[in-house]
């Protein structure tokens, strides 16, 4: 059964507030208002001076569990939201393998989930260690990107980029944070340029709290289980909005849905739920067989939802 056997998180010490990220793309006032009063939005880690590799090597380096078993680890897997995050030919998960003592393992990104593309990581690394002979085998799974262009610093009238990262070492098997279920709905007819289509954009948010509610419940359908056996659900940080919409239809306390990172952090590519996991654990809200649910949205639309045991 895949596992979470550890999860590091970067977060850059710069902040800025959203109205500077908003005059630097050339949002207006209504909109900066909407992000700040009605989606709960405040300040965003950035990290203006560095570079892609910078922000998923500090990652890495806040991994402590990978020291010493660097060998072990046979696929390194960027999730990646963005279809292009460089220009070629640069290839910074490479660099980054060599830099780790990882140039042995098997290196590659997975995308076209978007924002949900960390989920689909999680699961391909367990699958693909479940067809590894060694036990011991590892998989390191990386989530991260900078917002280098408009389309990768806002989602119109939804949320705003940060450039938080994660780092997360999976195995095939073990007693902590194992996966249960794994289930993703798909809507490939709202895959466009949401700020150049305002009819789009509107039909996605209308049905957007609609099909992440059936990825949830298809996720707790798989591992047998319903709402009232979660301790938390631990969500992307696009805004708080859309969150409390979700809890109210599905009958969940918002109080047990993770929204700390929302305001503090802003809404990082793919790195969400790990940032939150780690926001989770670090303030001792999971307890030793708790479940809880990670749940993530990607434009394009992917709808995932993970049910995972503390």
């Amino acid at each position: 059964m895949t596992a979470l056997e550890a999860v590091a998180v970067h977060l850059p010490h710069h902040t800025v507030p959203i109205e500077a990220v908003g005059e630097l793309i050339g949002l207006t006032p209504r909109q900066l208002r909407l992000f700040r009063r009605f989606h709960g939005l405040d300040q965003l880690r950035l990290d203006p001076d560095g570079k892609l590799p910078d922000l998923l090597g500090a990652a890495v380096d806040a991994l402590p569990e990978l020291r010493g078993r660097e060998r072990h680890v046979r696929f390194v897997i960027h999730a990646r939201s963005m279809p292009v995050a460089v220009p070629y030919p640069l290839n910074p998960l490479h660099d980054l393998l060599h830099r780790y003592g990882l140039g042995h393992a098997q290196a590659f990104t997975v995308t076209h989930h978007a924002c949900a593309v960390g989920l689909l990581a999680v699961d391909l690394a367990g699958r693909l260690l479940a067809g590894e002979p060694d036990r011991e085998a590892l998989a390191l799974v990386l989530t991260g990107e900078k917002t280098f262009t408009k389309d990768a610093q806002v989602v119109p009238e939804t949320g705003i980029f940060a450039e938080g990262a994660a780092a997360c070492l999976v195995s095939a098997g073990g007693e902590r944070d194992r996966v249960l279920s794994y289930a993703v709905r798909q809507r490939p007819e709202f895959d466009g340029r949401l700020a150049e289509d305002p009819e789009l954009l509107a039909r996605y948010q209308r049905e957007y709290p609609a099909v992440m509610v059936e990825a949830i419940e298809a996720a707790l359908d798989q591992a047998g289980l319903d709402l009232s056996d979660l301790a938390l659900i631990l969500p992307h940080n696009v805004n708080q909005a859309s969150w409390r919409m979700i809890a109210r239809r599905i009958g969940f306390p918002i109080g047990k849905v993770v929204l700390d990172n929302v305001p503090a952090v802003g809404h990082s590519f793919a790195a969400d739920g790990l940032i939150n996991l780690h926001t989770a654990t670090t303030r001792g809200l999971l307890g030793r067989g708790e479940r809880y649910l990670i749940a993530a949205a990607g434009i394009g639309a992917t709808f995932s939802a993970m049910v995972v045991e503390h």
